[in-house]
């Protein structure tokens, strides 16, 4: 065990719009709706805006048009911040504001309206939409020089920052976890990441037309990484970066004489576009254990019993039945404990199995004396569903404000 886990809150920093990234973990404001029978609902800025949002307007009516015109400009006016121009936006211009639901209506008029309603209309929602254009830029600009001010560190002042930085929560989780299997006797079992695809692809029973050996999946280097399909490659002659530290086991298979228990953290590789939730360069952490007369049973309890050691003794798992090609049976593992973030539940953790026979023949094992189960995680999804963290990129940004909270005060004080 680790002998100083993580607090588990850190800190978040503040941002501003979506879609700039100047904040480290994102927030999402949500309005809250005052209950009418215990607070009085606030006056509108004006009684015009109260009497045009949300109520159709007669696109024949040029007097009514305007005032929901004039209406919308004043609301876009008075917002004071993004989020308030956003709340603004849907509702005098969105699909159902006074203008669009206007618009909308010129279709049932008469051919002899519809020209003029039309253009009136027409230009009306073209100055709210210029307004709005125009209030974004400025609000835009305002809070870009707000970051700026807090932001702005003066360079002809002594330096007042510690000098020294925050683990990676990564590095952090992964050392945890290898305490955890450390303490039941296994070893820590490392290799290449640039590996061979026998002992990615084909040693783990993936078939040669699996979709995971597709290009736009994995990272080819070489000869076979040339457009060929799966099919028409020479099998097991490529590299290829591993796509999981699966290649681990197998090696470990390899070198050693069982009983093997050893643990697999590491890097793996896939074409994944980065997002909040992927990025093509992950962690993952392994187990697999080879003795005489294992079952699902020892692989539950080993789990259970690593689930409590890393969130605590109220934690438990469950399996639901899966397919993965070097398991058999196989199964997602999920996991509940008290204090995920958001409550406590069931999540989805990773997936586990009885190794396959044919992996354990390809191992040099003789199955037929010895069985075997592994188990795999995801270094960056359980900081998500165990520290909040909302988005993977932040994990890699590298800010200091942000790794910061992972670290141990314990270590820092020292």
């Amino acid at each position: 065990m680790c002998p100083a886990a993580p607090s588990p809150d850190f800190p978040r920093v503040r941002g501003g719009e979506p879609g700039r990234r100047c904040c480290l973990v994102r927030h999402v404001r949500v309005p809250v709706r005052p209950d009418p029978e215990r607070t009085p609902l606030p006056a509108p800025n004006s009684a015009t805006e109260a009497d045009v949002a949300g109520t159709p307007v007669d696109p024949t009516d040029e007097q009514a048009v305007t005032a929901a015109t004039d209406a919308a400009l004043a609301a876009l006016a008075a917002a004071t911040d993004l989020d308030e121009l956003k709340t603004t936006q849907q509702r005098f211009v969105g699909d159902k504001s006074p203008l669009a639901l206007a618009n909308r209506a010129i279709g049932a008029l008469d051919k002899s309206q519809k020209a003029t309603a039309g253009k009136l209309v027409g230009a009306a929602r073209g100055r709210v939409t210029k307004a709005l254009a125009a209030r974004r830029a400025e609000l835009e600009q305002q809070h870009e020089q707000q970051v700026l001010a807090a932001e702005t560190v003066d360079v002809t002042l002594p330096g007042d920052r510690h000098p020294r930085g925050a683990r990676s929560p990564i590095t952090a989780l992964t050392d945890r976890v290898c305490d955890v299997f450390v303490a039941m006797g296994w070893e820590i079992a490392e290799g290449p990441e640039l590996e061979a695809e026998w002992l990615n692809f084909d040693g783990l029973n993936f078939p040669p037309d699996h979709p995971a050996r597709a290009e736009a999946d994995t990272f080819y280097i070489g000869d076979v990484g040339d457009g060929r399909k799966p099919e028409d490659r020479p099998g097991g002659t490529g590299m290829v970066l591993r796509t999981h530290t699966s290649p681990v086991q197998l090696r470990s298979m390899l070198t050693r004489t069982p009983p093997i228990y050893v643990l697999c953290p590491g890097r793996a590789f896939r074409t994944d576009e980065m997002d909040s939730t992927h990025t093509p360069v992950f962690h993952q952490f392994e187990g697999l254990a080879i003795d005489r007369h294992l079952s699902m049973a020892h692989l539950r309890g080993t789990l259970d019993h690593f689930a409590r050691a890393m969130f605590g003794a109220e934690a438990r798992t469950r399996f639901r039945p899966h397919f993965f090609p070097f398991t058999e049976p196989s199964a997602e593992v999920d996991v509940w404990f008290p204090g995920k973030k958001g409550g406590p539940g069931w999540v989805e953790w990773g997936g586990c199995g009885m190794v396959d026979p044919n992996v354990l023949i390809a191992g040099g094992i003789d199955p037929t004396e010895w069985s075997g189960f592994a188990f795999g995680m995801g270094i960056e999804r359980t900081l998500m569903f165990s520290r909040g963290v909302g988005d993977m990129r932040d994990l890699v940004d590298g800010d200091v404000r942000f790794t910061v909270g992972f670290d141990d005060p314990a270590r820092r004080a020292g």
